[in-house]
């Protein structure tokens, strides 16, 4: 009797260890696969990331353009929704800095498309007024993505476009959501967006385009709300405009290398050890 169970127990043993070694190979192809699909996707989006690296523009452009300038460029993911651009088309500087909707895979394909038709906009089309770039973007971006005010996908854009005449320093300004600020003397000059994205909106209207006629010392800042919007600081709340002003003015004594280090280190400690929220993109040029 005590023989018989006691084969009977190293037989239920020995199934259940054989059934223990087959689940045990079974999770380890699992998850050999999927360690196997990480790295493709991994691979894929790392590899977008150099796409997108390739197709910004060339920071000699603003070397060639400006006294000084700094570009502040933090993505969320590896590949960012923000996006700067420049080009220069005969004695005009064309150059902006954008939000699109969302971040990593999704932001960063609405951004390629919207680097896309800049590109195609200035040089097909010989654009040089700033409302006129906005007006045709947004339209090309909707036809792209097929949007009406009854379709779901209301992807876009916000974003600050400036056009420099090189030669007289005229400047034109349009923004769609996103303002321009111009630092004068040691004061803040706000030039306001229109309230509408580059997209579908229920109110929309003509960009408005401002004219500036700049001069020696100006400091220009267009930027992503990604900086303003960062939670952090004693109370976890975000930075906010205001603060952001503020800080701009306090710096206007530096020049644009230390601007940059003072403004990526305030972002730093006001993040402390919260997440990053947002894609982050803060442009600063003196003329």
């Amino acid at each position: 009797m005590f023989l018989a169970v006691s084969i009977e127990n190293a037989l239920l043993y020995e199934n259940l260890e054989n059934k223990v070694n087959q689940r045990t190979k079974e999770l380890k192809k699992a998850k050999e696969k999927i360690e196997i699909s990480y790295k493709h996707t991994s691979d894929s989006i790392n590899y977008a990331k150099k796409i997108q690296k390739a197709i910004f523009p060339d920071l000699q452009l603003f070397e060639e353009n400006f006294i000084e300038h700094f570009i502040i460029f933090k993505p969320l993911d590896v590949v960012s929704g923000d996006f700067y651009w420049a080009k220069k088309v005969n004695k005009y500087l064309i150059f902006c800095a954008a939000d699109c909707t969302g971040h990593g895979v999704p932001g960063a394909f609405v951004s390629m498309l919207g680097i896309s038709f800049l590109n195609e906009i200035v040089t097909r089309e010989n654009m040089k007024k700033a409302s006129q770039i906005l007006d045709v973007l947004r339209e090309e971006i909707k036809k792209s993505l097929k949007q009406t005010m009854n379709s779901q996908n209301k992807d876009g854009m916000d974003i600050a476009m400036c056009v420099l005449n090189t030669e007289n320093k005229n400047l034109q300004f349009s923004g769609a959501n996103n303002p321009l600020y111009l630092f004068r003397d040691d004061e803040l000059i706000e030039f306001k967006a229109n309230k509408q994205p580059i997209g579908v909106y229920p109110k929309e209207k003509k960009f408005k385009n401002y004219e500036i006629q700049l001069k020696k010392g100006d400091k220009l800042y267009i930027f992503s709300d990604g900086y303003v919007d960062q939670f952090g600081g004693e109370k976890d709340k975000k930075f906010m405009k205001k603060r952001f002003k503020n800080l701009l003015l306090k710096i206007q004594k530096e020049n644009m290398n230390k601007q940059k280090y003072i403004l990526e280190s305030k972002f730093k400690d006001w993040k402390g050890n919260l997440n990053q929220i947002d894609d982050v993109l803060v442009m600063g040029v003196k003329i």
